[in-house]
């Protein structure tokens, strides 16, 4: 087995379970994941609560299930919201040239001389700290990369002989651009999006832990590692199982993701 059919296998599974975990959790947990049993509180992982369960008794396999499921829409959403917005920016700087490129651009390369997180937050102090807060602000922050790329793309093929026979032909920039131009530019896209899917991921984790995401009692997994570090010395299961959760998805996602740009850059497979 290649390495990259090892990178998809690998990749895929770990994709697919999470994603299967967020599945089910929005519909069926073992136990109510924002219920409180102080009775059962700080349980040892065991057959009646398989990973144990938190300060407050509530299981920590519940809310991680329940948590995946919030990474998965955040993630969604964001991506979807600046993949559209990067798109249609980056085909019309590219394809227009002229005042339009520069305006456009001279705006998006001052928003990329911010880092994401850093313009998450700014966002956030001001949508504050919610589902719908988040997604908007890390959208507007990855949408600038997203511009970029497609814009340079779009460079790449506005001067090729089939674009200029559109012109000739009468169609309209927009028609060229939807029915030529855009369908050429999907396999960097796609890459990206991939990519951008685990940095997204990680940023909301990020952004919980410190307090910034989806407010408790609602469960995300940076929200639970926040949680847990009162109580790492007599339970240290409620830091382990965050965290993997968090490493393996990052792994599948960035594996799967390493398995599509082979799959849709010629350079990679030797050509």
């Amino acid at each position: 087995m290649t390495a990259k059919n090892l990178n998809l296998m690998l990749g895929g599974t770990l994709v697919l379970l999470f994603l299967a975990a967020a599945a089910i959790g929005a519909v069926w947990t073992p136990y109510n994941p924002l219920g409180i049993n102080l009775s059962g509180k700080l349980l040892p992982p065991g057959a009646e609560h398989w990973l144990g369960t938190d300060e407050f008794g509530r299981d920590v396999l519940s809310r991680l299930m329940a948590a995946a499921g919030t990474s998965v829409v955040i993630s969604l959403l964001t991506v979807s919201l600046s993949i559209g917005a990067g798109v249609v920016l980056g085909l019309i700087s590219g394809y227009a040239r002229g005042a339009v490129d520069r305006s456009i651009m001279t705006l998006n390369d001052a928003l990329l001389a911010f880092p994401s997180m850093l313009m998450a937050l700014a966002l956030l102090s001001i949508t504050g700290a919610n589902m719908y807060g988040i997604i908007l602000a890390l959208g507007l922050a990855y949408t600038p990369a997203v511009v970029r790329i497609v814009r340079g793309a779009v460079l790449s093929l506005r001067e090729r002989e089939f674009i200029e026979a559109s012109r000739v032909m009468g169609n309209s920039g927009v028609y060229t651009m939807a029915r030529h131009i855009l369908p050429n530019c999907l396999a960097p896209i796609i890459v990206f999006a991939t990519t951008m899917f685990g940095s997204v991921l990680l940023t909301e984790s990020a952004l919980s832990f410190l307090g910034l995401g989806v407010p408790p009692p609602a469960p995300t997994w940076g929200n639970m590692l926040a949680s847990a570090r009162p109580h790492m010395a007599q339970a240290v299961w409620l830091g382990i199982f965050p965290g993997l959760c968090i490493s393996l998805a990052l792994l599948g996602i960035n594996l799967f993701g390493d398995a599509i740009r082979d799959r849709f850059d010629p350079r990679m497979r030797g050509i």
